[in-house]
C-alpha cells in the first residue's frame, strides 16, 4: 500500500539531507570529539566561527540545547535575562531557562519581535538588595512567532550599546540567521558582530539531519565546551553530524533565497481568500502566517480539514496558522496548498450558510 504524500509545511525541521550530505557522512573522517580528535568537527567549526566572524565556535546536538549551553556559559545562577515576550527559549524550551540555568526571565513586549532599546534600557533596574543581577539580554533572529521577522543590524546595534552601557553581554538565538541575512542580501557577519556569542541552526533551512552551532570568543567556548558536557552533550565520533554541516555552510545558503519567494506566493495566493486574512509586508523569509477568525472554525478543524486536503501545518495562535516552506517544497507545492486552503475555506463557508 503506498503511503500518501503531503506537502508538509509544518516547519523547515522537517527537511531531509541532500545526497552529497549523505555521501559525506560516509566518507567523514572521524576521531573521539570529547578529546577534539575528530578532524571533521573541528573543521566545522573553524568555518563556522570565520563565518560568524567570531573565534571558536562548538557542534551541539540541537538549537534547544545550544540556547540552554549558552545562557549558562554566560550567567550565573538567579542572574536575570531580559529577552522578547515570544522568544523560542521563553515559549518552546519547556523552561530550562529556570529549570535547569536557574536564571530569571524578564520579557519584553515588541512589535515585530525586535526589542526597543528604550524597553532594555527601562528593564534594567538599579542595583538593590531585593532584585537579581541582570546579566544577558537575549535576541532571536529571524523571530519564530513573528513569522520570521528579520532583526536588522542597526537594530541589534541599538541593543548592543545598551547592553554595553550596563556592562550586559548580548547573545543571539540565530536559529534560522542566515535567512536573514539572505533576506537583506548582507553578510551574515553583519548580524554576528553587535552581539557577544550566537547560535545557528544546521538542521532547518540548511537541511542537515540534526546539529546547531555555538559561536563566540575562545574563553566563552571553553567554557560552553564543559557545560554541553554537563548536559550530556559530549559526543564521540560527531563527524557524522558535522560532515553534512560542513555541506550546508559551502552550498547551502544562498538557495534560501529559493524558499522566500516560495514563501512570498504562498502568502499572496493565500490573501486571496475570503475570510482569511495575511499582512504580506510581514512576510519576509520562509515563514507566513495568516488568521483564519474570519472563517468562523476552530484551529484544529481547520488543520485537519487541511489534512485531508494533503497539506500539514501548524497554529501559530489562536486562530493563526503557520506554514514555512524549506528545500523539498516547490512551485506545484505552493499551489496545491493554496488550492488546500481555499477548498478548505469555501467547504467551512457553505456550512455555515
Amino acid at each position: 500500500m503506498q503511503t500518501r504524500e503531503f506537502v508538509d509545511l509544518r516547519s523547515d525541521t522537517v527537511t531531509l539531507p541532500t545526497e552529497e550530505m549523505l555521501e559525506a557522512i560516509r566518507h567523514a573522517e572521524l576521531g573521539d570529539d570529547v578529546f577534539r580528535e575528530d578532524p571533521t568537527v573541528n573543521r566545522l567549526e573553524e568555518m563556522a566561527a570565520a563565518k560568524m566572524g567570531k573565534e571558536a565556535a562548538l557542534l551541539v546536538t540541537s538549537g534547544t540545547q545550544a540556547n540552554l549551553v549558552s545562557l549558562m556559559s554566560n550567567t550565573e545562577r538567579g542572574e536575570l535575562v531580559i529577552l522578547e515576550s515570544e522568544s523560542h527559549m521563553y515559549w518552546y524550551e519547556v523552561g530550562g531557562i529556570s529549570a535547569i540555568a536557574g536564571l530569571l526571565p524578564w520579557p519584553l513586549k515588541s512589535q515585530q519581535g525586535a526589542l526597543d532599546p528604550l524597553d532594555v534600557e527601562a528593564a534594567i533596574r538599579p542595583k538593590n538588595i531585593h532584585f537579581p543581577e541582570p546579566a544577558l539580554i537575549c535576541v532571536e533572529n529571524t523571530h519564530n512567532r513573528h513569522g520570521g521577522a528579520v532583526i536588522k543590524p542597526e537594530q541589534l546595534r541599538a541593543v548592543s550599546e545598551v547592553a554595553k552601557a550596563h556592562g550586559l553581554r548580548l547573545y543571539m538565538d540565530g536559529a534560522r540567521v542566515f535567512n536573514a541575512a539572505v533576506a537583506l542580501k548582507t553578510d551574515v557577519r553583519e548580524f554576528a558582530r553587535h552581539v557577544d556569542n550566537l547560535m545557528f541552526c544546521l538542521s532547518k533551512g540548511l537541511s542537515c539531519p540534526v546539529g546547531s552551532v555555538v559561536v563566540g570568543t575562545q574563553a566563552f567556548i571553553e567554557k560552553a565546551r564543559k557545560i554541553r558536557k554537563v548536559l550530556g552533550g559530549g559526543m564521540r565520533q560527531a563527524g557524522i553530524i558535522a560532515a553534512p554541516g560542513i555541506v550546508a555552510l559551502e552550498k547551502m545558503v544562498g538557495r534560501l533565497e529559493e524558499d522566500h519567494r516560495n514563501a512570498k506566493r504562498l502568502a499572496e495566493g493565500i490573501a486571496r481568500i475570503e475570510g482569511i486574512a495575511v499582512d504580506l509586508e510581514r512576510v519576509q523569509t520562509n515563514m507566513v502566517l495568516f488568521d483564519i477568525s474570519g472563517l468562523g472554525v476552530a484551529d484544529e478543524l481547520f488543520l485537519s480539514r487541511l489534512k485531508e486536503n494533503g497539506v500539514l501545518a501548524l497554529t501559530n495562535a489562536k486562530h493563526k496558522v503557520r506554514m514555512v516552506t524549506h528545500r523539498g517544497i516547490e512551485g506545484e507545492h505552493i499551489e496545491k496548498a493554496i488550492a488546500a486552503v481555499a477548498n478548505v475555506a469555501d467547504e467551512v463557508r457553505f456550512k455555515a450558510k
